[in-house]
């Protein structure tokens, strides 16, 4: 006969009268054999979270600031028509080079011309009429207020012979400077009310480069300074002088508008054309740099996460440059600081971190 009895943590069975005791296994003790008990997963869960970590320091960088920029040609004005005429000649080919002071188009003045000379004809006339009146002056043969009546008459007449000179002058349009012609808007023959557009010169070389830094380098940029540029699909990296910066910054972009001059001999450089310009800051030999994958953007900026008595504790940061890797912490990280650089997203304030 057998009896197996359970009691506490032993067994007891009785066989014939025999009694043997067994102890109960660990696994039994514990509620049973595998992982995943409650004390193992209470063990998980206040474990230390592995991190790695960047020390922060001082380097050296080169500031540059990159802008898109525009090319503009050095000068550029739209031909027009100052008096009303036909226009009887167009001096110009589409997309010559023209010289400064070089016709382009003539309107009709044979209408001036003969106001022209029957004011020379009067004047003339009052010339000799001022002559004979100066010597009956002398005799008192005629008073003074004849004599002025006449020479206020000579005047009158050079007044307005100085008016018709000039309305004839703008019968004749000519190129204000050297330069290359666009495409006429008009035929010869037509009739031409003022403002009537006539042809665009461009003067090409050399040519403007207008660009936009933000309001924070504005103190960083001068007259004289040197910027590099080159084009869209082009590697190659051309020169350019800063020769005017605007009095004011862009109070809704709040950007600054700067002017560069760039030479033009071969005309590579079309007005129009989108650059990509990068201009060179004094170095900076202070600079705090940490790695981009470090920073946490959040709705009231950015943060990151230093390590402080085996806890990550938040630290709002400004930046600044940006590089291929790295990115420039103006406020809120000091030297010395253990940054955390992996595992960003599974850590909060106060979690226990340990560094790998």
């Amino acid at each position: 006969m057998r009896t197996v009895i359970l009691i506490g943590a032993i067994i007891i069975v009785l066989v014939l009268g025999k009694i043997y005791v067994f102890p109960k296994s660990e696994s039994e003790k514990s509620g049973g054999s595998g992982s995943g008990g409650k004390g193992e997963g209470k063990s998980a869960i206040s474990g230390a979270i592995p991190v790695n970590v960047y020390v922060v320091g001082m380097e050296t960088i080169d500031n540059q600031i990159f802008a898109s920029g525009t090319v503009l040609p050095n000068e550029e004005v739209n031909l027009m028509a100052e008096i009303s005429g036909r226009l009887v000649k167009l001096n110009i080919k589409e997309g010559s080079y023209v010289t400064k002071g070089q016709l382009i188009a003539k309107i009709n003045d044979r209408e001036l011309k003969a106001q022209l000379q029957k004011v020379e004809f009067n004047q003339d006339l009052a010339r000799k009429i001022e002559l004979r009146q100066q010597k009956l002056l002398k005799v008192e043969a005629i008073n003074l207020e004849e004599y002025d009546i006449t020479s206020n008459n000579i005047r009158t007449l050079d007044a307005d012979k100085e008016v018709i000179e000039a309305q004839l002058e703008k019968t004749e349009i000519r190129a204000p400077f050297n330069g290359r012609i666009g495409l006429k808007n008009i035929s010869e023959g037509a009739y031409m009310a003022p403002g009537t557009p006539i042809v665009t010169i461009i003067q090409s070389n050399p040519i403007k480069i207008d660009f936009t830094v933000p309001e924070k380098y504005t103190s960083n940029i001068h007259v004289g300074s040197a910027i590099t540029f080159n084009l869209d699909g082009d590697a190659a990296n051309y020169s350019a002088k800063v020769v005017a910066l605007e009095p004011k910054v862009d109070e809704n972009l709040r950007t600054l508008r700067i002017r560069a001059i760039a030479q033009n001999p071969s005309g590579k450089f079309v007005p129009g054309m989108f650059v990509k310009v990068k201009a060179s800051l004094a170095a900076n030999n202070k600079a705090v740099m940490i790695p981009t994958e470090a920073i946490v953007p959040v709705l009231k900026g950015k943060k990151v996460f230093i390590v402080k008595n085996g806890k990550a504790s938040e630290a709002m940061v400004t930046t600044g440059l940006r590089t291929e890797k790295k990115i420039q912490i103006l406020d809120g990280l000091q030297q010395g600081d253990s940054l955390i650089t992996s595992g960003i997203m599974a850590i909060k304030a106060n979690s226990a971190v340990k560094i790998n």
